[in-house]
């Protein structure tokens, strides 16, 4: 994370598809299906492997070391199939969580800086920036609901997205916006949100992106999802500065608690969805076993790396001015979480 003023952003090109690495087939199969008939067209014309050709039945779909309720003595005794439908169930949940996430909340936010709707102008080459990465984004919803749409086909279940809630941070959104005095903070919600997502979303893919054990059709789109948002960090780190800059001092107070807020809310676990995968299953004791876990206290946070926030916080002078515990932060490769 860094304070770089828009004109020292680097790699701002046409749109084009993510990086990914030619050799390795499932990151090949992902791009392969995300492209249609991309392939074809390309300047070496070789035969694509299919998403469905990689996916291994024996393998789970979902880490189960980032369960919440992974040693809980119900979940321990369930039958290797029904832990394999519910880790089924939470890819599903997580696919549906990044799609919603990135159109609802962080390509608004991106679109509301391309329209000129924050109180400091952006440049044109961080409009151009902004641009890039809203179409990265709709790459990133594209590659998750083909990896949902495999699964379903694989598993041989509807695994419906209706079923599951509105994500955890997509509520907590709209519950703010509904909650705002004005257009204006309705405003820097969406680019609280949407910044908190940006900066913080490596974290989140990383408890997935590098998993060796699970299907590596979903830990490859993942994967390549993950290395576009290393640079999207950058983009929001900067529109967010510029932005806190321009705000008087009421305003902004209410962007740092807004921060916060979202913050909460992506690293929360989302109950309400388990509690639908439940309902859905039909798994004995689930229902108690997650009131058990939700009111035992302790680790509770999906997400445990709060590292990037914390240096655009400390970048902004705020870091006194968050009521957040930064005390439960830990950083890199030490961010062992349970999941949503």
């Amino acid at each position: 994370m860094s304070s770089r003023a828009p004109e020292e952003l680097t790699g701002v090109q046409s749109p084009e598809l993510p990086a990914y690495d030619p050799d390795d087939q499932a990151e090949n199969a992902v791009i392969a299906r995300l492209a249609g008939n991309w392939h074809r067209r390309a300047a070496v014309k070789r035969e694509e492997p299919n998403l469905a050709d990689l996916f291994e039945l024996a393998r789970d779909d979902y880490p189960e070391r980032i369960l919440p309720f992974r040693d809980h003595p119900t979940f321990r005794a369930l039958p290797p199939e029904d832990r394999a439908r519910l880790l089924s169930w939470a890819w599903i949940s997580y696919n549906r969580t990044t799609v919603l996430l990135e159109g609802q909340i962080v390509n608004p936010a991106f679109q509301l800086g391309l329209d000129g709707e924050f109180p400091q102008p952006v440049s044109e080459l961080m409009q151009r920036s902004l641009a890039q990465a809203m179409v990265d984004e709709q790459y990133h919803t594209l590659m998750h609901l083909n990896a949902s749409a495999v699964t379903r086909r694989r598993r041989g279940e509807a695994f419906a997205d209706a079923a599951l809630p509105r994500p955890l941070v997509v509520r907590e959104h709209e519950a703010r916006l509904a909650s705002c005095a004005n257009e204006r903070e309705r405003r820097l919600t969406t680019l609280a949100f949407a910044t908190v997502a940006e900066i913080s979303i490596n974290a989140y893919l990383n408890l997935i992106a590098d998993d060796k054990e699970i299907q590596p059709v979903n830990s490859a789109t993942v994967r390549i999802h993950n290395r576009d948002e290393y640079c999207h960090a950058s983009i929001s780190a900067v529109l967010a500065e510029q932005v806190h800059h321009a705000l008087d001092d009421g305003e902004r107070r209410y962007f740092l608690q807004s921060l916060v807020a979202g913050l909460e809310a992506f690293v929360g676990n989302d109950f309400m969805a388990w509690h639908r995968i439940m309902d859905e299953t039909g798994i004995r004791g689930g229902h108690e076993m997650l009131d058990d876990i939700q009111h035992a206290g302790g680790r509770k946070r999906l997400v445990q790396d709060f590292s990037g926030l914390r240096k655009l916080v400390e970048s902004l002078d705020a870091v006194d001015d968050l009521d957040f515990d930064w005390s439960r932060s830990v950083t890199g490769s030490d961010a062992v979480s349970p999941t949503r």
